[in-house]
């Protein structure tokens, strides 16, 4: 099931998520819905709380990136936990699926130490570097309730103000489904 992405303004993006209770939900099922929903949008990482859902859980799948080691690295974390965050920050400018249009340079730290479950709720203690630690700080945030342009300076807030005002308001063009702060 492709869910609509929810996007900048809705309350649920700045919303710290909730522990998910091992049986509560479905999670091979969402992890799916999450994929195909994500892939829908072209996106590279989807976060619970992007298709309304207040939950500690996300996806990624690296592999549309033409990037060595990027070719298998698709995942889903449930209750993640970053343990550690290291390593010198490199700019890299993101974007966002709940962010659609925006792009801007994001520092980050190129190695993390994270603690997480996958969809069949095995443990995991990993380490990742580079492009794969972008991508899960990226997503982590998002359960964190917080956004890729929380990062950014105030000049450059204000000068993206009208079009995150437009976003909100469902003034864009993309080519998926979108739940509107003000529709919803």
């Amino acid at each position: 099931m492709i869910y609509p992405i929810v996007v900048y303004g809705d309350p649920v993006l700045k919303k710290k998520a909730t522990d998910i209770v091992k049986g509560e939900i479905d999670v091979v099922q969402l992890s799916e819905d999450m994929f195909e929903t994500m892939e829908g949008a072209s996106g590279i990482g989807l976060a619970a709380p992007q298709i309304g859902k207040s939950i500690r859980m996300f996806v990624v799948d690296g592999r549309p990136i033409e990037e060595e080691g990027m070719e298998d690295f698709k995942k889903v974390f449930i209750n993640p936990q970053m343990i550690e965050e290291t390593g010198e920050k490199w700019p890299f400018e993101e974007g966002c699926l709940s962010i659609p249009n925006i792009r801007e340079e994001v520092s980050r730290n190129e190695r993390i130490l994270i603690h997480y479950f996958d969809e069949n709720w095995n443990e995991h203690k990993e380490e990742f570097d580079g492009m794969k630690a972008r991508i899960i700080q990226h997503e982590y945030d998002h359960i964190e309730g917080v956004l890729f342009t929380d990062y950014l300076s105030p000049l450059k807030k204000r000068m993206l103000k009208g079009k995150l005002q437009n976003i909100t308001k469902g003034k864009m063009k993309v080519d998926y489904r979108v739940a509107i702060p003000a529709k919803r």
